[in-house]
């Protein structure tokens, strides 16, 4: 069976796509890449337990990706000043990421815009609208996670 044999499955599926083309999750901030922002956003949220700052295995283990990658990105960054490397206290051979001010500064006006987006939206809908969508996304977030061919996807 084709999709164009369901005209609601294919509304569904063009909603998907309108929805993913969006890109609501990627606020333009001080002109970073995506990539970028991530690794800040990582580096941000775990500053209170990482006082000292990460590592670049520590980070490519986290954001799944490979060290040469979060290298790159962290050169490209330190180059815009919004991170800085240290040598770790405990193990000279180390080197530690952490943000600079100007850093914090930015990731938090991003992380303002991005819920921003989420606020906007909510007032858009309004709360009954808002309150079901959640309980979709929801929804589709389980079947999604539950797929029984999820599974056999990951092997090819």
């Amino acid at each position: 069976m084709s999709i164009h044999d369901n005209p609601k499955a294919q509304r569904l599926f063009d909603a998907f796509n309108r929805a993913r083309k969006a890109d609501w999750r990627r606020p333009s901030v001080g002109g970073c890449k995506p990539s970028e922002m991530r690794l800040l956003f990582y580096i941000k949220r775990g500053m209170k337990n990482h006082e000292e700052g990460f590592s670049v295995s520590e980070l490519s283990s986290a954001l799944e990706v490979t060290s040469p990658t979060v290298t790159q990105l962290i050169n490209s960054l330190e180059a815009e000043g919004l991170v800085e490397r240290r040598m770790d206290s405990n193990d000279r051979r180390a080197v530690r990421v952490k943000l600079t001010q100007q850093g914090m500064d930015l990731t938090e006006k991003a992380m303002q815009a991005f819920f921003g987006r989420f606020i906007e939206l909510y007032e858009y809908l309004g709360e009954e609208q808002s309150e079901q969508l959640s309980e979709l996304l929801e929804k589709v977030g389980r079947f999604l996670s539950d797929y029984p061919g999820r599974e056999e996807e990951k092997k090819e």
